[in-house]
């Protein structure tokens, strides 16, 4: 019982992450319903500058520990956001409204110059952060198995559920979000009623950007390191997720990904590792044949 209750609480900075990735992406795709793996690219981009610029502000400028990490988070905002609006402004806003293909290619593009930037930035080397807030918490003192997280999992996981509950108020609430529904739900009827479809997809795009480097702050925070190949999967994995969702459903999305994030943790503690990203998958893609219902994109 213990050992299955630690499984648990083992998925919830996982489906918390899942959950905030999915959420991020689905706001993209709402406007646009095109596959685009660049947004797993974004995430790694941006927790490896948090790593980079934290290991610069300690090494060369001396700063100490929670300085150089405010530094490298305030870099990996900064160039992930950027990232996220140079891309939406000059290269997706142009092409969303193309041929599935075109967007697909173009992204694979991004992610190569993404990946070899961050590559050649930190000189070919692998940094890694140190271990933070490892204080474990006790949620059952079992003697033989005790139930237990580390500050930090708990802290991410606050975090992470927080920029979806935030980011679901903010939707539902605001102006931009009712503009943002209108041009999802109808981009040609949104234009005819005055909505600048374009100025919305460019600041989705930015709120995606925005949400895609807090979640690899926050992850990289954790695990230390993230490589691209990583954070493909992660991309690959909330792309199903969104596409299963629908258009315009990020909370949907959030709620999906938070459920296979439980199902991954459970798998990988009761199943063969090695077959776990293969019974994802391919339980990805049976909900995707199943649920997915197609819509005419204008």
């Amino acid at each position: 019982m213990a050992y299955f209750l630690q499984q648990i609480a083992n998925a919830a900075p996982v489906a918390a992450l899942y959950a905030a990735l999915a959420f991020g992406y689905s706001i993209a795709f709402a406007v646009t319903r095109r596959a685009d793996v660049a947004y797993g690219a974004l995430f790694a981009f941006a927790a490896q500058m948090f790593v980079l610029f934290a290991s610069v502000g300690w090494t060369r400028l001396w700063l100490v520990l929670p300085a150089a990490l405010a530094f490298g988070a305030a870099a990996a905002l900064l160039y992930g956001v950027g990232a996220g609006i140079l891309i939406g402004r000059h290269v997706m806003r142009p092409l969303a409204f193309s041929s599935d293909n075109t967007v697909v290619v173009a992204a694979l593009g991004i992610v190569l110059v993404l990946m070899e930037t961050a590559r050649l930035a930190s000189d070919t080397k692998s940094l890694w952060l140190p271990p933070l807030l490892g204080t474990r918490v006790v949620f059952w003192d079992n003697p033989g198995f005790p139930v237990v997280l580390t500050v930090l999992q708990l802290v991410n996981t606050a975090a992470m559920v927080a920029i979806v509950a935030v980011g679901h108020t903010f939707l539902v609430r605001s102006a931009w979000g009712r503009r943002w529904r209108a041009v999802s739900q109808d981009r040609a009827a949104a234009a005819l009623c005055g909505v600048d479809a374009g100025a919305i997809f460019l600041t989705a795009y930015a709120a995606a950007a925005l949400i895609a480097s807090i979640t690899g702050i926050l992850a990289v925070s954790y695990y230390g390191n993230m490589d691209f190949g990583a954070a493909m999967v992660f991309g690959v994995k909330v792309l199903f997720i969104a596409a299963i969702g629908g258009a315009g459903a990020p909370l949907r999305s959030a709620l999906g990904g938070a459920a296979m994030g439980l199902a991954e943790t459970v798998w990988s503690a009761y199943g063969a590792f090695l077959w776990r990203d293969l019974v994802i998958f391919s339980g990805l893609v049976l909900l995707l044949v199943i649920f997915r219902r197609e819509r005419l994109v204008p």
